[in-house]
């Protein structure tokens, strides 16, 4: 039997979910969660094989009850079910491991089949999504052979600029003459493939090596 948690925070959603996974009888929906809050409370006594969970909701969300449950050392198979189809939510949860990405408008036949691929072992992604997925991979791989490319003096120049310094400042920062800086800016140019300031700034945020925030 296969034991399934649904956290959502739309009673109609959780009450017509259960219906219809419930329609295969190898899976049983063991608790209803209305957000991340709830299901850590619950979490203990209902002991799900796989937690249905939704993105958006009001206290504490699908992302902070996943790193939550990260933290524990083991903890029950997570399958994504939301409305968001943009590739940037769907490559955010497959970095922080969830097993499974479903969208809201898929079938029942899709559910259970994206349920029984997760308790398996396997990672079950929407069909539609696969190919933007392996898109944003690729670029991914890309962009890390050109981050490999980049010297450390050329990558210290590239996170002053990221963050708004002008040549000057840079060049007072690490001690080095701003035709030095010029330099060293043409190269990560050509080597991150920028034209200008703004795109290598929006290079480093992609690529994590300056917030937005910085």
């Amino acid at each position: 039997m296969i034991r399934v948690m649904i956290v959502d925070d739309h009673k109609m959603v959780r009450e017509g979910l259960a219906k219809l996974i419930e329609l295969d009888e190898e899976i049983r929906v063991v608790e209803e969660s209305k957000d991340g809050s709830d299901c850590m409370y619950k979490l203990h006594s209902a002991k799900p094989d796989i937690i249905l969970l939704d993105i958006n909701m009001p206290d504490m969300d699908g992302i902070e009850t996943l790193k939550v449950l990260n933290k524990r050392k083991r903890r029950p198979k997570v399958l994504i079910l939301t409305v968001h189809n943009e590739i940037e939510y769907l490559v955010k949860f497959v970095d922080m491991g969830v097993e499974g990405y479903i969208l809201k408008d898929s079938g029942s036949r899709e559910l259970i089949r994206a349920i029984r691929c997760v308790y398996r072992g396997e990672r079950f992604i929407q069909p539609s999504m696969i190919p933007l997925l392996n898109s944003k991979f690729i670029a991914k791989d890309i962009d890390k052979e050109k981050l490999a490319s980049l010297s450390n003096r050329e990558l210290d120049v590239l996170k002053l600029v990221a963050v708004g310094h002008f040549n000057k400042d840079i060049g007072r920062i690490l001690c080095i003459s701003e035709r030095t800086v010029k330099n060293h800016l043409t190269n990560i140019f050509r080597k991150i493939d920028c034209i200008d300031r703004t795109q290598a700034a929006v290079f480093c945020i992609r690529n994590g090596i300056v917030s937005v925030h910085e």
